[in-house]
């Protein structure tokens, strides 16, 4: 989505200029979402904070239907559920299996996430020029489908290995 954002952006309403603005509102709202997650969510279980990052997005995209006004609201919703998902990817796994070969099991849950990632751009780049902004829901679809399996796991942590 990054390297689409602009495009995306302006296919909403937003002129280059607002696009790159908002752009810009990503990182902070990643970082801002980070601090919260390491000051509040912490005391939950490690599932609340990537369920929660998975919301956040969708959440982002109906923001969007209310018009260009409304796309500063869409990049703090989306760098936030980006924020906390960088730091989910690592202690979901972690609460779920625990420590033991916790590089292994990091290696192989990520495999398929990367090979993803290695075709999205260009996946993405022919939704927008099929649907436009309408790439969106198509984002928030998935979004919203990692949201449910996200709620599928249990969220008993892992046994004890003492």
């Amino acid at each position: 989505m990054a390297v689409h954002l602009p495009r995306l952006l302006g296919s909403a309403g937003a002129s280059p200029a607002q696009a790159l603005v908002v752009g810009i509102l990503v990182g902070p709202a990643q970082v801002a979402a980070r601090l919260v997650d390491a000051a509040f969510l912490q005391r939950f279980h490690p599932l609340l904070s990537p369920r929660l990052a998975a919301i956040l997005h969708p959440l982002g995209v109906g923001f969007l239907a209310l018009g260009p006004d409304a796309i500063p609201a869409f990049a703090l919703l989306h760098g936030a559920g980006n924020g906390i998902l960088t730091i989910a990817r690592g202690s979901v796994p972690l609460a779920i299996y625990g420590p033991v070969n916790y590089g292994y099991r990091l290696g192989i849950l990520g495999a398929p996430s990367r090979m993803a990632q290695a075709g999205a751009p260009l996946v993405f780049g022919v939704l927008i020029d099929v649907f436009g902004a309408g790439a969106f829901f198509f984002s928030a679809a998935l979004a919203l489908a990692a949201l449910v399996a996200l709620c599928m796991v249990r969220t008993s942590l892992h046994p004890s290995t003492d």
